[in-house]
């Protein structure tokens, strides 16, 4: 199974592009160590994992608590001695019709999870993926990141926590590439996530001009794929 032997932790895990990751790579063999607000939506997409042959394990944790986070990462370092994939999938989304409709409160979650939680899950499992012999950071930005990128209808703050993704990766990955972690980083525009367990799922890839969610997921598993002279620092995708 070509990842039979990965350890990879996927923040964001309990729906959307995070559960079909988590069971793309599931079914090819990969541990996972899978988190989510809700520890039962976490659950629930490792049970699934394990029915497609994979082994998972579930964890809550609030991106946008600092505490959470740190114990995510030590809950993680307590059953298993390295990570080799991080996966920085978990960031809300926020479309509240305007920018000054959505609230306060609204807006701080937003950026405190899709940025300062970012940065803070890199922080809590970097220690264990410098333990691996082929450890990778993998943060799914989104379109929202890149320079001039208007397109989406997010709001203003989800643009800033993606702004903030992007230039975090990109300093991160100058700084860790000498230790010998690739810092990974993809910027898709909007995309349409079929279940990943029904049959929509093998005739979605390539069957249209819009972005297909298991195409970006094969996008994540070619470049940890690698072999590790082989660095794809970014990708970037044409907006139909």
């Amino acid at each position: 199974m070509r990842f039979q032997g990965y350890r990879v932790v996927v923040t964001g895990a309990g729906r959307g592009f995070g559960r079909s990751l988590a069971l793309s790579l599931g079914r090819d063999g990969a541990e996972l160590f899978l988190s989510a607000r809700d520890f039962q939506a976490a659950e629930s997409v490792a049970e699934e994992v394990r029915h497609v042959g994979g082994r998972a394990h579930a964890f809550e944790c609030d991106l946008a608590d600092p505490v959470s986070v740190r114990e995510f990462g030590e809950a993680v370092g307590g059953i298993a001695d390295r990570v080799d994939v991080l996966v920085n999938n978990g960031a809300p989304y926020l479309d509240a019709g305007g920018f000054l409709e959505a609230d306060d409160a609204q807006v701080a979650a937003t950026i405190s999870a899709g940025a300062t939680g970012t940065v803070l899950a890199t922080k809590a499992f970097l220690p264990l993926l410098l333990r691996s012999d082929s450890p990778d950071i993998v943060t799914l930005v989104s379109g929202c990141g890149e320079y001039g990128n208007h397109r989406s209808e997010a709001h203003e703050a989800f643009y800033a926590a993606k702004s903030a993704q992007a230039g975090f990766t990109e300093v991160l990955s100058k700084r860790l590439r000498p230790k010998g972690v690739r810092v990974i980083s993809l910027y898709p525009p909007d995309f349409d996530n079929l279940d990943p367990l029904g049959p929509e799922w093998e005739a979605e890839r390539g069957s249209g001009d819009a972005l297909s969610a298991r195409s970006v997921a094969e996008c994540v598993r070619f470049a940890i794929g690698q072999p590790r002279d082989c660095f794809i620092k970014s990708f970037y995708f044409e907006q139909a």
